[in-house]
């Protein structure tokens, strides 16, 4: 009879990534054996031990997305499952309205590899020095790997010894969570970058960039949520993102929500030529959205999860 503890245990978390690298590394494992992971866009207190409940006998591993937002919701998490493998993918200040503030963010989330075991392994973002800070306090062996979620699916594969082959056909197989940097071409010739499932401020740099490389020089519009549970630095996050998008050449940039009005101000502060407009809610954003699609426009939408704005790219597709 299959034990548990035959089962590999790998656990995600991190402040942005963890959905996708969730999905890449099961998608690489399948290619030795069952898994059972996570899947998108639930919160992971139910997520977690529905997850768990579904390891039929024969499944060998079990990967499990842990995305924390209060103090102590790594501690159940680790009560539920022991990890053989911690995966942290970044720290950003996200959900410091109960996290307190970055360090928060951190001391929350490195509960995951700081509770693995000498045999364990710890899987760390070697571009983040706040995650290269715990070097001397983990009991198991690093492994570092480079900032993008292929390097994060890959550093994972190989402590299990999956070969090059599978690795990437494991990659080239998995199915990318909806509204996750998606890129649509709509029948107006528009092109839509969807990454409207959640934001926060470095997240959304990190998609604007990467838009404004996607975009190139053709016609730029953004439609931007509220970045939501960022408590006392709201305003300065919502501000130093604006600064930003101010210096990146869009034509408009939409706000939808409430402290998405400080993004706004700072945006036409520093750019005359970008066209502001605040929404309160998703629903109205479209009947001044579809005038603006043709062709050469490249529009980028993305906000936290609660403003809904997938609901919007839905309407589009």
């Amino acid at each position: 009879m299959q034990r548990l503890t035959d089962i590999k245990v790998i656990g995600v978390t991190g402040s942005a990534g963890k959905s996708t690298t969730v999905q890449m590394i099961a998608s690489i494992l399948r290619q030795k054996g069952t898994v059972a992971a996570t899947p998108p866009s639930i919160d992971p207190i139910y997520n977690v031990p529905n997850t768990i409940l579904k390891c039929l006998p024969g499944t060998k591993f079990l990967v499990l997305e842990m995305s924390v937002e209060y103090q102590g919701e790594m501690d159940y998490y680790l009560w539920l499952a022991r990890t053989d493998v911690g995966i942290i993918t970044n720290i950003f200040p996200t959900h410091t309205e109960f996290l307190g503030n970055i360090d928060g963010v951190l001391k929350e989330k490195s509960k995951l590899v700081l509770s693995l075991p000498k045999e364990g392994t710890a899987v760390l973002n070697g571009e983040d020095s706040r995650l290269k800070s715990l070097k001397n306090k983990i009991k198991a062996r690093i492994v570092w790997f480079k900032g993008e979620n292929t390097d994060t699916a890959r550093a994972a594969a190989k402590i299990f010894g999956i070969s090059e082959d599978n690795i990437e056909r494991g990659l080239k197989n998995y199915i990318r969570p909806k509204h996750r940097w998606e890129v649509i071409k709509l029948k107006s010739g528009a092109v839509v970058l969807d990454d409207s499932y959640n934001s926060n401020p470095e997240a959304l740099l990190e998609t604007l960039r990467k838009f404004n490389k996607l975009a190139g020089s053709n016609t730029k519009i953004a439609v931007l949520g509220d970045m939501k549970e960022l408590g006392e630095i709201e305003e300065s996050e919502h501000r130093r993102v604006g600064k930003e998008i101010a210096s990146s050449g869009f034509k408009v940039v939409m706000g939808v929500g409430t402290p998405i009005r400080f993004l706004l101000k700072e945006v036409s502060k520093g750019s005359r030529g970008t066209k502001t407009h605040l929404f309160s809610n998703q629903e109205e954003v479209l009947p001044a959205l579809l005038p603006l699609f043709k062709k050469e426009v490249y529009v980028l939408i993305k906000g936290s999860r609660s403003i809904g704005l997938d609901k919007l790219v839905d309407k589009l597709v």
